[in-house]
């Protein structure tokens, strides 16, 4: 979780992989996450980090994710602030986020960003088109209509149903276009 809006978003993604007994939860949340869980939901940093099996200090440059040789599927950065891209797209790996990002590029696995701003300018256009050329997956939480939601719950779900149909895992509260 990086600090950018969106929290909602990276809560109901992880109690959804909850779900799931195969997939091991390793988080990392950044100071900026941290505050921006405060103001955008009733959540502590510990009841999200509870919703982990492996929680990561960002600031542990060398912990066990930073490698190459650690197994993953991939990552997922939910919220991923314009920072965050800039860090990646330009491998400043001055955090573990940042360096665990860089390993999931450099091994070749999925990375999908939850990016949020808006407007978008050039720059943020410009690091988002070298992290999608690199293979990440840029994934702004778009709203959508034709489920029509009647909730910012149904938004979230349906965010998170398309982060999880990225990852191969059916997800019961996405509604697909039929």
């Amino acid at each position: 979780m990086s600090g950018a809006s969106g929290a909602p978003i990276a809560v109901e993604f992880l109690q959804a992989l909850r779900k799931y007994s195969e997939f091991e939860i390793h988080l990392i949340v950044s100071e900026g996450a941290g505050k921006t869980l405060a103001c955008e939901t009733d959540w502590s940093i510990e009841d999200v980090c509870n919703l982990a099996d492996v929680v990561y200090d960002n600031n542990a440059i060398g912990a066990s994710v930073a490698s190459g040789s650690f197994k993953t599927n991939g990552m997922v950065i939910v919220p991923c602030s314009m920072k965050t891209v800039a860090g990646i797209a330009h491998g400043f790996s001055e955090n573990l986020l940042l360096r665990a990002a860089d390993v999931i590029i450099k091994e070749r696995r999925r990375l999908i960003l939850v990016t949020r701003e808006s407007p978008l300018s050039t720059i943020h256009l410009k690091n988002m088109t070298e992290l999608s050329m690199l293979g990440a997956l840029i994934m702004p939480p778009m709203l959508t209509y034709y489920n029509k939601p009647q909730t910012i719950e149904d938004m979230t779900r349906h965010i998170v149903g398309k982060i999880m149909d990225q990852l191969d895992v059916e997800y019961p509260h996405y509604t697909r276009w039929e």
